[in-house]
Parts: C-alpha cells; sequence; structure tokens
C-alpha cells in the first residue's frame, strides 16, 4: 500500500494476508462525509478497543507507521526497499519447495521491515484511552456529547484540545445519516463473519442509492465531486430527527433476488475459509 489506500482502496487491500505500508501511505474512510457509509465494518470491528468506530465515524487519515501499530499493515517496509522486497519474493518463493508456505512469505518481508517505526506525536494512536472512554459510547449522540465533555476537563492541555476540537467538527460536518449506519453496521461487525459483513453492506449500499429515506448519497456527491461547494445539505440535517426506524430501514433485507448471493467455494486455503 504504497500511497493513498481510502475507501474501495482500502475494502480490495485490507483483506490480505499481508499488507505491507510504507512512508508514502495514506488510509482513510471517509464515506460519512459523502453521505454514504464505510463499507468496511468487518475489519473496522476488529480493530484494538473502539479505534474503528474512531476511524469509521470521524474519517481520520493514518500514515503507514499508525497502520502498522494499529493492526491494519502487516509489514512496514521503506519505498526504497520494495524492489528489492519484489524481487526477493519471486526468486526465492521460485526455487523454494514451500512457496505457498506463509511462514517462508512473512519471513522474506521482515528482512526489509522495519519493526517499529515511530509515530508522529500528534497521531491519535495516543489519544487510545479518550477514544476508548468516548466512543464505547452507544449511539452518536453520546459519543459526541462524552467528546464535547472532554474539552470542559482541566487536564486537557493545547494538543488534546486541537485534537478534540478536530474530532468534533469531523463528526458534525458528516452526514447524520450516514453516522447512525456506520455506528451500527460496526457494532453489528463485531458478531458477524466476512460473508455476513458482505451481505449487510451490500444492503445498506442499495438502500443508500435508492435515496428512500435519505439521499444524502446524491447530495454529497454534488457538493464534494461535482459542484465542489463542500457544503452539503444534509436531510434529516441532524441527529435528533433520525429515528430507529429511519436506520432499520438500511438494514432490512432486499427483495428476492436482488439479494447478494456469493459463490460456494470448497477450494479456498484454510485462512480464508476462516474468513469466511
Amino acid at each position: 500500500m504504497n500511497g493513498i489506500a481510502m475507501g474501495a482502496g482500502v475494502c480490495i487491500s485490507v483483506h490480505g494476508k499481508f499488507r505491507v505500508a510504507t512512508e508514502n501511505s495514506i488510509f482513510a474512510m471517509p464515506e460519512n462525509a459523502l453521505g454514504l457509509f464505510p463499507d468496511a465494518g468487518h475489519f473496522l470491528s476488529r480493530l484494538h478497543g473502539f479505534f474503528g468506530e474512531f476511524l469509521g465515524l470521524t474519517g481520520t487519515r493514518l500514515d503507514g507507521a499508525e497502520m502498522l501499530a494499529c493492526g491494519l499493515a502487516t509489514h512496514f517496509v521503506p519505498s526504497a526497499k520494495l524492489s528489492l522486497l519484489e524481487k526477493a519474493l519471486i526468486s526465492r518463493a521460485a526455487s523454494a519447495t514451500s512457496s505457498c508456505d506463509l511462514a517462508f512469505i512473512s519471513a522474506i518481508i521482515d528482512e526489509y521491515s522495519l519493526q517499529q517505526p515511530a509515530l508522529n506525536e500528534k497521531s491519535a494512536l495516543h489519544k487510545m484511552d479518550v477514544i476508548d472512554k468516548c466512543f464505547s459510547r452507544p449511539t452518536v449522540e453520546d459519543i459526541l456529547s462524552a467528546l464535547e465533555k472532554e474539552v470542559t476537563t482541566t487536564d486537557a492541555n493545547k494538543a488534546g484540545d486541537e485534537w478534540l476540537a478536530s474530532t468534533i467538527r469531523s463528526l458534525k460536518k458528516a452526514s447524520p445519516m450516514s453516522l447512525k449506519i456506520c455506528l451500527r453496521s460496526i457494532r453489528e461487525g463485531r458478531v458477524q463473519a466476512m460473508d455476513e459483513c458482505l451481505v449487510r453492506q451490500y444492503s445498506i449500499c442499495c438502500h443508500a442509492m435508492r435515496g428512500q429515506i435519505s439521499k444524502d448519497f446524491r447530495e454529497g456527491c454534488r457538493a464534494i465531486v461535482w459542484d465542489k461547494d463542500k457544503k452539503p445539505k444534509w436531510k434529516p440535517s441532524s441527529l435528533d430527527l433520525i429515528t430507529d426506524h429511519m436506520v432499520d430501514h438500511y438494514f432490512s433485507r432486499l427483495d428476492g433476488d436482488e439479494e447478494l448471493k456469493l459463490p460456494q467455494r470448497s477450494n479456498l486455503p484454510v485462512f480464508a475459509n476462516a474468513k469466511l
């Protein structure tokens, strides 16, 4: 992942057995700001603590060192060594008798990896105590309220105040409906296998495209992609206008043959079957 991995780019790469980040890596799931939702409930829900909720709701960007630290990447290789790594994988795997041995491949990548690249002093990973405290709350409203209470604490330093303010701004700029969908999707993903997550996310996406409850995705595309005024007019315009029934609609099953049907495969490797 030697560059930008955002949205769909994340979903393509993050399920690989080996995920190599570099100093050029940029990770984010910014869909809430576009009026959609992060279709990544399976892996966000499996990050340490409530870091997945934080990333999904705020769209915060991570660099390569942060990706390694939180488990989104399995290795960190300086970009200057990528060509050497590629040559080593090709030549040594071709000559080995067990080129499909995962430990064998991992050992090759390890030779070119930095084990613990330094985290930026402003990294959100330094705020895990606050993240777990606030983003563990049951609703988006409760999360926002908890963050705002943190701002008023007497022991908050200037850097902490800036991070809190930025986090609150990100939540308040995003589509309220998207935030509600995102939080529920991540929470449900904690107890679902990959195939269940894919079916659920497909259904949510179809409902979002149809715009029966909210047309926020169209509005987000208008404001961010087409007109580029960056002033989306979300409807519903606030969290308190969204009922549980409205959110339930996005998680309802599609009609008949519209449901996503995954192919049955019996020849997948053990780790792939375990994930599914």
